[in-house]
């Protein structure tokens, strides 16, 4: 079929994706070890031979193989392209890019904390609706303060400052408690100590960069080992569910495409799934019901069919199903909903056949041309055409060294942010603190000083006026010689002689001057 991904030969016709209708989202599902795997390298391969890049999540190691042509080696591959009919069947190689969150099998994989956004980081957290609301306060108001906030220091900064102004916060934004403050930084050291210090940074991903095609028109198949990451599994599924945000943000609407812009298969997706709250089991459903008009494709792959949600199950068309074991009720119940959402077909009993698929054989159920499910059909998947399983760490740091992102994400970039600027502004505030308290110190010690010079001065009059009493006292106490007395009688008859003369001759100076008045 033209314009279309060969899946495998079904019992009556052979199964191909349309790639029209590849953004119309699917599952593949089954039990471990029925062939799950193969059948995700065999699309991915499918879609990059066709110019579309794909996303996809290695958490088992097994799918890095991808970058190396496949060989006899692996046994059965070119048995199954003979016993299905395939025609030009060789092995060859893809235009991986490897990635890492924690930058140790691919190039780092970045993002800011503002990007991320609350909610994503609130499941990341697991925080409570109270939690959520407070932690959606410190964003509102870093973008107030015009703070970025780019890694995990910085928002564990912005929290701190919300906590020393808890009050004007309640005030602004609504009660905001050092307590719930406290119980979201305890988490983000939890979060810390899983390794999420390295995800958050700059420089953050550029989501373009995973929508390339190489120099022969493939598209790039990115590649994220998630081996580490899935030690983690709310990392590993919040991180998957931003990039899938991210991209729907990111790219324009074009409706339907004859191809897709890009393909994004979302392994272990129960994860995504477990003890989400309503509100991002809504975003999970926005996202995938609109990326589909930005020409991106999801495809769901997990063990259990029943582990998606009606909501988003509902969406996805191009329908995978492996074996299935029922040996519980739980699994029993799986057998029957994964058959009610096949299209019926006459000739095949889907809850019989379900529990007796052998290995790389599943039921298949894709769009046709005209967007309507076909039949479900048992088929065989066809083989892959790299090898199948890892590869070693000489032949990743090879294929990495020569990816086209060499050194770009290598490494990490700290500009001044909310932490740097927040610990300025509390340094700033302590040395105005501590130059006021200097001043009002040196004014206290100045008024000190002048009242003890005061007090000093004042003693000391009062000594000195003591002094001079005490020696005139002594003084007055002590008798006088026969000289001093002598110089004393002589003193006061010259005295009492001046004064006399001088009265004489001013009452003679009054006489004559009246009598003198009387004779004119």
């Amino acid at each position: 079929m033209a314009d279309s991904i060969f899946i495998g030969q079904g019992e009556q016709h052979p199964q191909a994706l349309v790639l029209k209708r590849a953004n119309r989202h699917g599952l593949i599902a089954g039990a471990t070890g029925t062939g799950k795997t193969v059948t995700l390298q065999t699309l991915a391969e499918g879609f990059s031979r066709e110019g579309v890049p794909v996303f996809l999540s290695d958490v088992k190691g097994d799918i890095a193989g991808m970058a190396m042509p496949g060989s006899e080696a692996a046994g059965w591959t070119g048995k199954r392209a003979a016993e299905i009919g395939m025609t030009g069947y060789g092995y060859d190689a893809n235009p991986v890019v490897f990635w890492d969150v924690f930058g140790e099998q691919g190039h780092p994989v970045r993002t800011t904390i503002s990007e991320m956004g609350p909610l994503l980081l609130a499941r990341l957290m697991d925080l409570n609706d109270v939690q959520e609301g407070v932690l959606a306060v410190a964003f509102r108001y870093a973008d107030d303060l015009g703070l970025l906030l780019l890694d995990l220091k910085d928002l564990q900064a912005m929290l701190t400052f919300c906590a020393d102004n808890a009050a004007e916060l309640t005030t602004r934004y609504g009660n905001v408690t050092k307590a719930t403050i406290g119980t979201i930084q305890r988490q983000l050291l939890q979060l810390e100590s899983q390794g999420a210090a390295n995800f958050f940074g700059e420089p953050a991903l550029e989501i373009m960069d995973f929508i390339r095609t190489d120099d022969n028109g493939r598209g790039q198949v990115n590649i994220l080992a998630a081996d580490k990451l899935m030690q983690s599994p709310r990392l590993y599924a919040t991180f998957l569910l931003w990039m899938l945000s991210e991209l729907y943000g990111t790219l324009p609407e074009i409706g339907d495409p004859d191809k897709p812009r890009l393909v994004f298969f979302f392994d272990e997706a129960h994860l995504l799934f477990d003890e989400a709250p309503k509100a991002l089991l809504d975003k999970i459903e926005q996202v995938v019901r609109l990326v589909r008009s930005k020409g991106v494709g999801v495809y769901f792959i997990s063990q259990n069919p029943i582990d998606i949600p009606e909501t988003v199950a509902g969406q996805l068309g191009n329908r995978v199903q492996h074996a299935l074991r029922a040996f519980t009720p739980r699994d029993q119940q799986a057998v029957k909903s994964a058959a009610q959402t096949f299209r019926a077909n006459p000739g095949v009993d889907v809850e019989t056949a379900i529990t007796q698929l052998k290995v790389g054989e599943a039921l298949v159920s894709l769009l046709q041309p005209d967007g309507a499910p076909s039949p479900v059909e048992r088929t065989l998947i066809a083989p892959p055409r790299s090898r199948v399983g890892p590869i070693t760490q000489d032949e990743r740091d090879g294929v990495t060294d020569e990816s086209p992102f060499s050194g770009k994400y290598t490494e990490p970039v700290d500009r001044e942010s909310a932490y740097e600027k927040l610990n300025a502004r509390a340094l700033a505030s302590t040395a105005a603190a501590a130059a006021t308290q200097a001043e009002i110190e040196a004014q206290k010690a100045a008024t000190l000083q002048a009242k003890l010079d005061a007090a000093a001065a004042a003693t000391a009059a009062k000594e000195a006026a003591a002094t001079a009493r005490a020696a005139a006292a002594a003084q007055r106490a002590q008798p006088m010689s026969f000289a001093e007395k002598l110089i004393q009688s002589a003193a006061r008859s010259a005295t009492t002689s001046l004064t006399r003369q001088v009265a004489n001759k001013l009452g003679g100076q009054l006489l004559r001057g009246i009598l003198g008045g009387l004779l004119k």
